[in-house]
């Protein structure tokens, strides 16, 4: 699981990496209410695009290390999808058609990708943020609140569960593991993994007091990476430990990923999404409210 540096405090804290300016009005607003900006003022959470916009700025010159989210995962894929997979041949994918194993297992690695991306900036760096660079100190002197800062953080998370899932899927089709054109719709469906994967991270890691506290992080990560159906059928399971398996957010994001990129899409993958949303948006709710009560007493 990745863990990028978080951004350092002092001066870039107090800026807010000119993204926002403590004190008065995100750059480029109207001053009077009115013009193409004056939506953020209204739509709930919109004033977190600012802070999204700093975060951006910062990572613009770490892009490189933002866009190796894809190493990890593509070293799995020529360690066991091609290597042991030159062993295994051929498995059985959805819907029971024969697909070579390197096939297979790559779609689950997309997922695990996305996972990864919103995983690393929902947990590790937002702690960072919140105990540390007291970032949001200054955060809070702009026109932002604490709920703006709850959106920004999962929007951010999301957006770098895609980066490295759009790396990946690259890597994919260089590898000509991608034949169907159901594959374009991969993205929306990595996109609500890193979702429901940000909203949950930002809500467990408020209640986290120290950096020990993270090992819980990997005791959970590391078994869903491994056991989500990523390189293998969950029907090798017992029942019940399938049942419990099912009710992952990694195995419903791996199941829709593989329909997709194997081009077997069925009307199950719209409950599957819808349940990966509502996972989601109950957590989102669940982060403003702890950001707030952290930020705001």
């Amino acid at each position: 699981m990745s863990d990028l540096p978080v951004p350092g405090g002092g001066a870039e804290a107090a800026g807010v990496a000119r993204g926002i300016r403590p004190g008065g009005r995100p750059p480029g607003a109207p001053r009077n209410g009115s013009g193409s900006s004056s939506w953020i003022t209204v739509v709930p959470g919109a004033r977190g695009l600012r802070l999204i916009e700093r975060h951006a700025r910062f990572y613009r010159k770490l892009w490189l290390l933002v866009a190796s989210g894809a190493a990890e995962p593509l070293f799995y894929l020529l360690s066991v999808g091609v290597g042991i997979g030159g062993l295994i041949g051929t498995v059985a994918g959805p819907g029971g058609q024969q697909v070579p194993y390197r096939e297979f297992v790559a779609p689950g690695l997309l997922a695990v990708s996305a996972l990864n991306g919103a995983l690393a900036d929902s947990t590790f760096n937002i702690y960072g943020r919140l105990k540390f660079e007291k970032l949001y100190d200054a955060v809070l002197t702009t026109p932002l609140g604490a709920r703006d800062v709850a959106f920004a953080e999962i929007g951010w998370a999301v957006l770098r569960g895609m980066i490295y899932s759009v790396s990946f899927l690259i890597v994919m089709a260089a590898m000509g593991l991608i034949s169907s054109p159901w594959a374009i719709l991969a993205m929306p469906g990595a996109g609500l993994i890193a979702f429901a994967t940000a909203a949950i991270g930002v809500f467990l890691t408020s209640f986290m007091k120290s950096w020990q506290d993270f090992d819980y992080v990997m005791l959970v990560s590391v078994p869903l990476f491994l056991f989500s159906g990523t390189f293998y059928p969950i029907s090798v399971y017992p029942h019940v430990i399938g049942l419990i398996v099912e009710w992952t957010p990694l195995y419903q994001g791996v199941v829709i990923l593989r329909d997709l990129v194997l081009g077997v899409p069925s009307p199950d993958l719209l409950w599957r999404a819808a349940y990966l949303l509502a996972l989601g948006v109950v957590g989102l709710s669940l982060a403003g409210r702890r950001i707030a009560k952290l930020l705001l007493v």
